[in-house]
């Protein structure tokens, strides 16, 4: 089988061509850039393409499969020729459910939650002996790609994206999984530039809900009116959850049932929505609670998933993947209660194309109240960038509703501030789904703890 990747530099692209040549496919790929840490692991297995560019020469009629990547264009020149040649052309997502269609599917959605519900259930199987394929929305300590597709694992676990598949194939990602369990973690409006309402984002998670396969089960939050209206019309198994119980002594979260507690690495109501989650889905493919409670308490968290990145005796700096209007609310409010003796700012930043446009910045309105000091960052390259109207630092200021909130265009003059404070029983969260521009964020926190 010879597979052929175009724009296998992305996150999840070159952690398929990887999954696909451990396999013992013969893969090649192309990209106009790739950067680190893609470009390394490439490199690692001979999967780096030999010069950047898009060549329509090396697409050819012995190719079996193309995979097209969302960083493609229509026009791509590769995809043009693989078009004329009559080639299979999968998106991702397709592929994965080519992959793994005789394959039991667990495909966990949801706004926000699903890397970390992925990650935990990922986690809990790996360390109870269960051999499973997966695909999971972030790098997992002992796991080495974010991919893996064999030939013996009978069962795969989805992170089951809402975004579009491919630039010819614009279905939302996990329409094309057809589950055999699913599960919908939260409902909160995103990606604005494809779903233009919140009524035709929320449809997206019912079509999901009706692609679950016959006689199969949804689990879902049933504290989100939109998910539970879902759930309470499925016609097969359904499975509602909530946050475990649970109680926090001295700075440590311990998981409570049947008279027994078990401490965690963890904290927060939404990790703790995420764990009852993922405990249904163990529970629902024949693993027992007694082996998820002894697992889960080793477990550290998905990258960017309110991480620690470093602390001192009186300070905790973590970095969260959180950009959304809710997911800001949740994880300044985790953090606050966690740490309820020490003061808490937090830095975000507005790096998406629905948080730096100025209709749904609007819905960022107060979620930044709990910090005792907040901050937002946004370049106003990346509004060009994205080929959006400017905002304004005002404009910023009056959406979140905050009169105290300071706006940086600079990220060297946040840096900068946050350098000039003490950090004596007090906390730094930094949320966003970029990196601020570049910051390092271990060295920042380990100048700030010093």
């Amino acid at each position: 089988m010879r597979i052929h990747l175009i724009a296998i530099g992305g996150s999840a692209m070159h952690n398929m061509a990887i999954a696909l040549h451990k396999k013992g496919y013969q893969v090649t790929g192309s990209d106009d850039e790739i950067f680190e840490p893609s470009r390394e692991r490439l490199n690692k297995y001979s999967l780096l393409p030999e010069k950047m560019g898009w060549e329509a020469s090396r697409i050819s009629s012995d190719i079996d499969v193309i995979i097209l990547g969302m960083h493609a264009r229509k026009d791509n020149p590769e995809l043009l020729k693989a078009q004329e040649l009559g080639l299979k052309i999968y998106s991702y997502p397709e592929y994965i459910y080519e992959q793994t269609k005789d394959k039991k599917r667990i495909v966990i959605g949801g706004s926000h939650g699903k890397t970390s519900m992925t990650a935990m259930t990922l986690h809990v199987l790996q360390n109870s002996g269960l051999d499973v394929d997966y695909l999971v929305g972030a790098q997992l300590d002992g796991f080495e790609t974010m991919v893996k597709l064999s030939h013996k694992a009978e069962i795969v676990i989805l992170e089951g994206d809402e975004y579009l598949s491919s630039p010819i194939d614009l279905r939302p990602k996990f329409h094309l999984y057809h589950p055999h369990i699913a599960v919908i973690s939260g409902i909160a409006w995103d990606h604005i530039n494809v779903f233009p309402t919140f009524d035709n984002y929320v449809e997206q998670f019912q079509i999901f809900a009706d692609k679950v396969e016959e006689g199969g089960t949804l689990i879902y939050f049933d504290e989100d009116e939109n998910i539970s209206n879902i759930g309470n019309s499925f016609k097969f198994n359904k499975i509602p959850y909530h946050a475990h119980p649970n109680k926090c002594i001295d700075g440590v979260t311990y998981l409570l049932d049947e008279g027994k507690e078990y401490p965690l690495l963890i904290f927060g109501d939404h990790n703790l929505q995420n764990l009852n989650a993922a405990l249904k889905i163990c529970i629902s493919i024949g693993l027992s609670k007694e082996l998820f409670y002894e697992h889960i308490q080793s477990f550290k968290g998905a990258a960017k998933r309110l991480e620690l990145v470093d602390k001192n005796d009186s300070c905790n700096v973590y970095k969260d993947f959180a950009h959304s209007p809710s997911k800001l609310k949740a994880t300044s409010s985790a953090v606050k209660k966690q740490f309820s003796s020490r003061k808490l700012v937090a830095c975000m930043e507005l790096h998406t194309f629905s948080s730096l446009n100025e209709e749904f910045l609007k819905e960022y309105a107060n979620t930044m109240d709990l910090p005792d000091e907040a901050y937002v960052y946004y370049n106003p390259a990346t509004i060009a960038h994205k080929h959006i109207k400017p905002i304004t630092d005002t404009q910023v200021v009056k959406c979140f509703n905050r009169s105290d909130l300071v706006v940086f265009t600079d990220s060297k003059s946040l840096i900068k501030e946050l350098k000039s404070k003490s950090w004596i029983n007090t906390n730094l969260l930094l949320m966003s789904s970029g990196s601020f521009d570049g910051v390092d964020f271990n060295n920042l926190a380990k100048e700030l703890l010093s």
